[in-house]
């Protein structure tokens, strides 16, 4: 059975750090690109990060530049969002989503992603 686990998710203070992580189950991220979104109540999913097949290949949208980092370790089929310096604006269901193909994370495509895990819930309150 394809599943992708998101995990680490919490209640952290502003200013605070967490690691989300994204684990897959039934197949091998590897060749995957695979993407952070986010889901805020009220709002629609957006896109948070992405990175390729290739470690070196990452995206950050403007909000989290410099603060998020993206990896991934293929050995444990499992890609990680270290979030630093966290603000209430970050506040969200963040979910994991696999792209075969490689372009619709860079691209913005949100409804281009193959599979999907059910999020983690983020809550930054002091």
């Amino acid at each position: 059975q394809v599943q992708l686990v998101e995990s680490g998710g919490g209640l952290v203070q502003p200013g605070g750090s967490l690691r989300l992580s994204c684990t897959a189950s039934g197949f091998s991220l590897d060749g995957y690109t695979i993407g952070w979104f986010r889901q805020a109540p009220g709002k629609q999913r957006e896109r948070v990060s992405c990175i390729g097949s290739s470690p070196t290949s990452t995206y950050y949208e403007e909000p989290v530049q410099g603060r998020f980092t993206i990896s991934r370790d293929n050995g444990k089929n499992t890609v990680y969002l270290q979030m630093n310096s966290l603000k209430p604006e970050d506040t969200a269901v963040y979910y994991c989503g696999a792209d075969a193909y490689g372009s619709s994370c860079f691209m913005g495509y949100i409804d281009g992603m193959n599979y999907w895990g059910k999020g983690t819930l983020v809550t930054v309150d002091s």
